[in-house]
């Protein structure tokens, strides 16, 4: 039988979407079950977003799209930007892509070279790995725990960057953490950045989920000198409750662009129209449902760490976007639940599932093999049970 590439012996699936799977099976075989695993929002787009896709089928043109998206949807993710504060972006600087995924893969795609350096500050985003892998790149990984609130530094920034490193991914707001870079933080980051001429790929699909009246920041801002080498990546995915609907944006050099241009040209073609319709809508219409959302995100966001306030030994840096915390469990190696001795994260994940039925995400599939996710997006009854079930586990290992 003929051989798969050996590109795909570094390919392997979502650790994340390996634990929801699991959870699923579980309360399909009658468990209860409640899943703080997957990073899904859990409430729908306003109704103007279905009118629009609505009203879009009725006059369904049937014909392919543009490979960069419709102007349209160009011009409302450019005024999304501008309310961002980015400013002098044109369409030729823009491309679609089907979620923010598949622009990952498209731009690392138009930018690694096998054997090329990336840096990836962990925890990580698992996506952002398994993909720089997939494409041959010799994946840095800057290890920032807990002790420095889950953030990278910009001495650790500097002592990395090497003649053969292409590319920096920078996530904030956080996916797995939920932590949020001050603006002095970004500056310091960008101090180093501008005296090195490499790309920087700005993951900021949760710039719409910020706590604490803290603000967003973004190395633009602080240094817009870094604009000839720096993509912004966005989606409408969290902020819009649309994940389903698989809508993602990059802002790039106008070089780039059409490379992604010229990428989607040769697999997706186009971004259904109905679809466009709806993004459309969600980025020009009213956005009281995002602005309602983040304010019960925060909610929840206290609620998670009260719980963990009362937990002994368990320490979080406290998360300020996004709709994740990221708790440092090691406390719990070496103690056990009932016959279960807890070595690791995947040991403690396990045992907190089988025995109270709480599915969590191990953090080592993050790089932080201390820790483990909970996505706190579940209905609010459910969210306080599973912190209980999740505090008693902790008080009975021994």
């Amino acid at each position: 039988m003929p051989q798969l590439a050996e590109r795909m012996s570094r390919a392997v699936p979502s650790a994340i979407m390996a634990v929801a799977e699991k959870a699923k099976r579980l309360k399909a075989a009658g468990r209860d079950i409640i899943s703080f695993s997957i990073g899904v929002p859990n409430f729908l787009p306003g109704e103007h977003v279905y009118a629009a896709a609505r009203e879009s089928l009725t006059h369904d043109s049937g014909q392919y799209g543009s490979n960069r998206g419709p102007d349209a949807l160009l011009d409302a993710f450019l005024a999304h930007l501008k309310r961002n504060g980015f400013e002098g972006f044109e369409r030729k600087h823009l491309c679609v892509g089907v979620g923010a995924k598949h622009v990952i893969f498209n731009v690392l795609y138009a930018l690694i070279e096998e054997g090329d350096e990336l840096i990836l500050p962990a925890p990580y985003w698992t996506s952002h790995i398994d993909i720089a892998r997939i494409m041959g790149a010799e994946v840095k990984i800057a290890h920032c725990g807990a002790d420095q609130d889950y953030k990278l530094h910009p001495d650790q920034l500097e002592a990395m960057i090497g003649p053969k490193t292409k590319l920096l991914v920078f996530n904030n707001p956080s996916n797995p953490t939920g932590m949020v870079y001050t603006k002095d933080e970004i500056r310091a980051l960008g101090d180093v950045l501008v005296k090195h001429d490499i790309w920087i790929l700005s993951d900021d699909i949760y710039n719409q989920m910020i706590f604490d009246g803290i603000g967003w920041h973004h190395l633009l801002e602080t240094h817009p000198e870094l604009r000839n080498r720096l993509i912004l990546l966005d989606s409408l995915s969290k902020t819009y409750g649309m994940p389903g609907w698989r809508v993602g944006f990059a802002a790039a050099p106008e070089a780039l662009a059409q490379a992604l241009v010229t990428l989607n040209s040769n697999h997706i073609t186009n971004l259904p129209e109905v679809v466009c319709a709806a993004a459309v809508a969600a980025l020009t219409g009213p956005q009281d449902i995002p602005q309602r959302m983040c304010v019960e995100f925060s909610h929840k966001r206290d609620e998670v760490m009260a719980t963990f306030a009362r937990i002994p030994g368990l320490s979080c840096p406290r998360p300020q976007g996004a709709f994740y915390a990221f708790p440092d469990v090691s406390f719990a190696y070496g103690k056990r639940h009932g016959d279960t001795l807890i070595s690791n994260d995947v040991d403690f994940c396990n045992a907190l599932l089988d025995a109270h039925g709480v599915a969590c995400v191990p953090g080592s599939a993050f790089g932080e093999p201390n820790g483990l996710r909970i996505s706190y997006t579940c209905k609010p009854a459910e969210l306080t049970e599973g912190l209980r079930r999740f505090e008693a586990f902790c008080t009975e290992l021994a």
